[in-house]
């Protein structure tokens, strides 16, 4: 009788064993698909567009301390600035071409639909606009990197579009600084946009993506 229970504990034992080492095996699996790397490394020598509205032009600060200047440094990249204060997606699909062409980038980082989102435009719009220059980047080689902005809504997180698109196209998204940002007024110049400090922390997190997906 004794052997019998000593017989039963061990067996619990090595199932209570084998339990946590699947466990271990899943947790581990599932940490290796999460960071997942979706870019290759720019080069030292190469260009980083990066294409927007206002909040990548720098609206309330100064020009060196746009979060694209503030990134350059941080990278020791040439990082272009391609932001245009006040526009939509529409106009920004027209233009980006012609950018692509003269600065020959590595990788866009596009942060736009803030404009659309303020002015109540269609967000299926807004998506296929956002959809179309990704497709546009890649097919000319450019690595792509998606920053997210809000829905129009007191404390919301990024607007769902956002999401689809980087799972749809297979692209890094930055989907928390801007809504973050904003919730906080020590890092605002205004009600939508940026000082030093909200700026620099944008360009930090946005290097950190970077090198998560192994631009850097």
């Amino acid at each position: 009788m004794v052997n019998r229970i000593l017989i039963s504990k061990s067996v619990d034992l090595k199932r209570s064993w084998i339990s946590i080492f699947a466990l271990l095996f899943v947790t581990l699996l599932l940490q290796a698909c999460g960071s997942e790397k979706l870019l290759s490394r720019v080069s030292e020598s190469g260009v980083i567009l990066a294409f927007g509205d206002s909040l990548t032009s720098g609206v309330g600060v100064k020009p060196e301390n746009s979060y694209p200047s503030v990134l350059a440094r941080l990278t020791g990249r040439q990082v272009v600035n391609a932001g245009i204060s006040g526009e939509v997606t529409a106009d920004g699909l027209a233009r980006l071409a012609t950018v692509i062409e003269k600065t020959n980038p590595e990788l866009m980082i596009l942060l736009e639909g803030g404009n659309d989102i303020l002015r109540n435009k269609s967000l299926s719009e807004t998506k296929k606009n956002l959809s179309a220059m990704i497709n546009l980047a890649k097919a000319e080689g450019i690595q792509v990197v998606l920053v997210g902005v809000p829905k129009k809504q007191l404390f919301s997180d990024a607007a769902p579009l956002y999401s689809e698109l980087a799972e749809e196209h297979r692209v890094p998204l930055e989907a928390e600084i801007i809504s973050s940002l904003i919730r906080k007024p020590k890092f605002k110049s205004d009600s939508v946009h940026f000082n030093e400090a909200g700026y620099s922390k944008m360009a930090e997190e946005i290097q950190q993506l970077l090198k998560d997906h192994g631009a850097l």
